[in-house]
């Protein structure tokens, strides 16, 4: 799938459902707080959350207090949600809309995040370029936290196929740049009920 055709599947996404009508909403994102925490960040350490969609873990991250925080998303109508709910707040997160495959960072962040952006880049070239902008934007020794659907978890989401994976199948995939230090599974409960299998890793920029 192309910029166009993935940004406007997700345009139309965000603007003709509530954040709580969509199967990745949480009301508090727990694992990505407590492996983010894990990582051992300090206030000032920059963070990236990669298709941060309408996802309220920036929320959590300026009441924690930290000070460097990247919000980047296909979707412009998802992030002007995230501006609108977070009010004046906004003012101290950096916004970017853009399709990770293409975008071009500008600095290099100690953690990057991505909660089920990855997994739904079934191309190989898709992959490739997603991690050449991971080894960009990510300094020596920095954390990247990546979760997927986990081998058990759904085939599709949103109407979109997705790739599956384990966290060895992850690290293969990374590549020997990345050292998996950790890794859990979660069970995701979407908002009308049903449960979805995730895991969630952390990786080490080793090189």
């Amino acid at each position: 799938m192309g910029d166009i055709s993935r940004q406007a599947h997700w345009e139309n996404v965000y603007t003709t459902k509530r954040e709580d009508e969509v199967s990745w909403f949480q009301q508090s994102p727990t694992p990505s707080l407590d492996l983010i925490m894990q990582a051992e960040p300090t206030l000032s350490s920059a963070i990236i959350d990669i298709g941060g969609g309408a996802s309220r873990l920036v929320d959590n991250l300026l009441e924690r207090g930290f000070e460097d925080i990247t919000v980047l998303d296909l979707s412009a109508a998802a992030l002007a949600a995230d501006k609108v709910r977070l009010g004046i707040r906004a003012e101290r997160v950096n916004w970017i809309v853009a399709d990770v495959t293409s975008w071009q960072p500008a600095r290099a962040y100690e953690i990057w995040h991505d909660r089920a952006a990855f997994h739904f880049l079934t191309d190989a070239s898709d992959r490739a370029a997603y991690i050449a902008r991971l080894e960009r934007g990510l300094k020596i020794g920095g954390h990247a936290i990546i979760a997927t659907f986990a081998p058990d978890g759904p085939e599709k989401c949103s109407g979109l196929p997705v790739a599956r994976y384990d966290s060895a199948g992850l690290a293969r995939t990374l590549g020997a740049a990345f050292k998996l230090i950790h890794t859990q599974r979660h069970e995701h409960a979407t908002p009308w009920g049903a449960r979805q299998a995730f895991q969630f890793s952390i990786f080490r920029r080793e090189s």
